[in-house]
């Protein structure tokens, strides 16, 4: 912000911080009523014509970028361009600029591997559940966990994410742009099409049921005790303090994570979730996990309101962020994987930046969750026992019709299929 205003003394930027567990809810509030800031973060619940479509601007140059003829140029394609699958709404709009992208992964404690015997980090999901063990009788937890959706999220998503590939070619209908054909990676109006045609259901996908079970025995054989009690404190890692102060062997963390790490006393690293292999779970696909990085890290998009002068700032921003002289220090000081082509990831981080993990899967999780059920902890009651598989697998569906509908709606689909 201080560097902008120095290259853009005319204008200035002011910030609001919310608190973590309210912000989403705050922002739609404040996007309704026409009160939000200039500025507000992607994940805010929102329908396409309550934001700025950026298209126009992405097609024009970066002023803070030398030589640059397309504002989307500069960013890397697979994640923010005409092909890639997560770029865009329902509308077909660029609608958020990512000042970053996202990964997450499991950190652990290389001096609590060490005194239980573990003597590297597991790379199969057996080898995973065996470490647990050890960990338990070394006095660990073996992985921090709480009540959030982040902690469900990181467990369950590499799983599906592995199991469901060989069902490729049978989802991928659309381009990355919407229109027919098809594309390097499942899209949410894919998964749509499928849904609301019956083509994709629990039933019809016994993986979803065998990635949920699989995720179950991670909660059950290493999770932190009575996890459904420990509520998210906002903290960088699953679990809160009990990473940070030794207690637990491991959780899940973002890139971002990092940075929490800089007192301990303790030697940590950074691994991918542990393959599905055949002795896992007959329904593998053999394939190494892949989660790669996203679009969903920081982000922001603009209220549809934002109008004149404030609009024209507001962009200026966008820009100076989506640069290199913008973005590298930023980078550097968070911990963060660049959206940019020009600019590097802050160092530290090759466990989730390098290899198979940072490749992205070719059919994501189906994370359909309606808006009223965003960031909620949909899995608990399978995870804790209260439920059953086939009442989770009901839940499921349900939810996945209801998101598929709400898709259609938001982008005002015309095809048939989608107009039940």
């Amino acid at each position: 912000m201080k560097r902008f205003e120095k290259r853009e003394p005319s204008i200035t930027v002011k910030t609001t911080v919310l608190p973590l567990a309210e912000f989403k809810q705050t922002l739609a509030t404040q996007l309704a009523a026409g009160t939000a800031p200039e500025l507000i973060f992607s994940q805010t619940s929102h329908k396409p014509d309550q934001i700025v479509a950026l298209d126009k601007y992405l097609d024009k140059p970066n002023p803070y970028v030398a030589g640059s003829k397309r504002w989307l140029d500069g960013f890397t394609q697979d994640y923010f361009g005409p092909h890639a699958t997560a770029a865009r709404n329902a509308a077909n709009n660029y609608e958020f600029i990512p000042f970053n992208l996202y990964i997450f992964g499991l950190y652990y404690n290389k001096d609590a591997f060490a005194k239980a015997g573990v003597d590297a980090a597991p790379t199969t999901y057996g080898e995973l559940i065996a470490a647990c063990g050890k960990l338990k009788q070394a006095g660990y937890t073996p992985l921090a966990y709480d009540n959030s959706w982040i902690a469900q999220n990181s467990t369950v998503k590499p799983i599906m994410s592995m199991l469901l590939t060989k069902h490729f070619e049978q989802l991928n209908q659309f381009a990355a742009d919407g229109t027919p054909g098809s594309s390097t990676q499942i899209s949410k109006k894919d998964f749509a099409k499928a849904i609301l045609t019956g083509e994709f259901t629990p039933e019809k996908a016994p993986e979803i049921g065998a990635g949920l079970e699989l995720a179950k025995k991670v909660v059950d054989e290493c999770a932190t005790k009575n996890w459904s009690g420990v509520s998210s404190t906002g903290a960088a890692f699953t679990g809160g303090q009990e990473f940070l102060s030794g207690k637990a062997a491991m959780s899940f963390g973002a890139n971002f994570s990092a940075n929490n790490l800089a007192d301990t006393q303790w030697k940590w690293a950074t691994m991918p979730f542990p393959t599905i292999t055949k002795e896992d779970s007959p329904l593998s696909t053999g394939e190494k996990a892949r989660l790669g990085a996203t679009v969903g890290g920081t982000s922001y998009m603009i209220p549809s309101y934002i109008r004149g002068a404030k609009l024209d700032a507001t962009i200026k921003f966008l820009q100076y962020v989506s640069s290199p002289e913008g973005a590298q220090p930023w980078l550097n000081k968070t911990g963060g994987i660049p959206s940019l082509t020009k600019a590097a990831p802050a160092p530290g981080l090759e466990g989730l930046t390098a290899g198979e993990w940072a490749l992205s899967p070719t059919v994501p999780d189906p994370q359909f969750v309606p808006k009223a059920l965003s960031g909620q902890g949909i899995y608990t009651g399978y995870l804790t026992g209260t439920k059953s598989l086939d009442q989770q697998l009901a839940d499921m569906h349900k939810q996945w019709v209801d998101t598929a509908k709400e898709l259609a709606a938001d982008g005002a689909w015309t095809d048939s299929w989608a107009k039940g």
